[in-house]
């Protein structure tokens, strides 16, 4: 099933500001929030959170700035891997805490917050622990690594899980309850808005989610659980792949101060400047410079592609800037079917540096050449002398000019006037 457009999901036009969109988002969001559902049947409660989610999505991309950009651009295609955009966000992952969060101003919404909120009927107790931070790391590729694919490898340095207590941040391995948060893993307090009473839940800054704090802290990472180390990994770049787009390795990134998951890593491909080649989307865009002679004549000549050089026919008579497509020569469709071409632009090089005997060879064939030579030239000048012929004929009949300028106005013969050169603009 086709997405609806995001505007018209939140019921705001592309000219909405922030603070519209916000307004917009709060809106659906009260409308279809899980609570209001409690007493439904499954199919409503279905409807609802697919509504729901929709909402969500539609505020992640439109809140964002680049993202909206994107979206105002290429649409859904901007989200979809290898589209237009290929940005980081996902629209099926939602972490719906984070999102009411931002808006209004902690965790919850006022109808009971979102604790543990994974679909309608989530659990009513918060279960989370923070994962490790995400890292990015630039990797640069050649053009032909790019069109073809290859295996990398890469170093760099992370907070890894700490060998001494194997990341819990106690010494011996020994815990005790959280006192800041009894063991719940979250702070929940309430404020009063325009909305009414909101509950706001945020993790416990003290043992980040977990409900537990060391008895003693590890003397080696001083109760983060966490240590400096350098990863070494092998990685495969897909063949297609462009400059900006990235590859997601989930778990290789830093390592969570409390026993949750590692974050993840980002790779984005960074494709060197090549020498020949201009690359828009799956096709590449080079120019080949020809004689004078082979442009008249036609021939053959040798054009390069990734795999070697090939040999194409020029036609007789080949203009400079000529294009000539050599198809399947191209990148390779990162979804998986089909090549792009190569688009050779033919350029024809003046020969410099000629011998008086060259110049008087040069001279004598041009001298052979007439009107039939040059077709474009001739065409010119037809032009040039109808127009100069439409000028006399103005001029020697007055009373054409006379007629047309009843009929039309003066201000239309002023016009027609300058057009044909019969007069000047002052």
């Amino acid at each position: 099933m086709a997405k609806r457009d995001y505007y018209e999901v939140l019921g705001v036009d592309k000219n909405a500001s922030e603070d519209d969109i916000k307004k917009a988002f709060k809106k659906a969001a009260m409308k279809y929030h899980p609570d209001r559902f409690a007493n439904a049947s499954d199919a409503e409660k279905k409807e609802a959170e697919e509504k729901f989610k929709e909402v969500n999505e539609a505020y992640q991309v439109l809140s964002d700035s680049k993202r909206k950009q994107q979206y105002d651009q290429f649409g859904h295609a901007a989200f979809e891997p290898g589209g237009a955009g290929f940005s980081d966000f996902d629209p099926n992952s939602f972490d719906f805490g984070d999102i009411f969060s931002n808006i209004f101003g902690g965790g919850s919404s006022g109808f009971g917050g979102f604790e543990g909120f994974s679909g309608f009927g989530g659990s009513s107790r918060r279960s989370y622990v923070e994962p490790g931070n995400d890292l990015r790391y630039n990797l640069e590729i050649t053009l032909e690594e790019a069109a073809k694919g290859v295996e990398k490898t890469i170093k760099y340095k992370r907070n890894g899980k700490c060998e001494f207590c194997n990341g819990t941040g106690a010494e011996d391995g020994k815990t005790k309850t959280c006192p800041t948060c009894n063991g719940q893993g979250t702070i929940r307090t309430q404020q009063r808005t325009i909305l009414g009473v909101m509950q706001s839940q945020t993790i416990c800054p003290d043992c980040h989610g977990t409900g537990k704090v060391p008895e003693k802290k590890c003397k080696h990472c001083h109760g983060t659980g966490t240590a400096k180390e350098i990863v070494e990994k092998k990685i495969n770049v897909p063949a297609g792949i462009d400059d900006g787009q990235k590859l997601k390795y989930t778990g290789l990134g830093e390592a969570s101060q409390n026993g949750g998951p590692n974050g993840d890593l980002y790779i984005v491909i960074r494709i060197k400047p090549h020498d020949i080649f201009i690359r828009q989307g799956e096709n590449l865009y080079c120019e080949v410079p020809i004689s004078y002679a082979t442009a008249v004549l036609g021939g053959e000549v040798e054009v390069p592609t990734l795999n070697g050089k090939k040999t194409v026919k020029v036609p007789e008579g080949t203009e400079s800037g000529k294009l000539l497509k050599v198809s399947g020569e191209g990148i390779k469709s990162l979804r998986g079917y089909g090549k792009g071409d190569i688009i050779v632009k033919f350029t024809i090089e003046t020969p410099k540096k000629l011998t008086d005997k060259q110049k008087e060879l040069l001279q004598k064939f041009e001298e052979s050449l007439n009107d039939k030579n040059y077709e474009q030239k001739t065409s010119f000048m037809k032009k040039i002398k109808k127009f100069f012929k439409d000028i006399i004929d103005w001029i020697k009949n007055p009373l054409k000019i006379l007629r047309f300028t009843i009929k039309n106005g003066l201000e239309e013969a002023v016009k027609l006037w300058l057009d044909k050169g019969i007069i000047s603009k002052i």
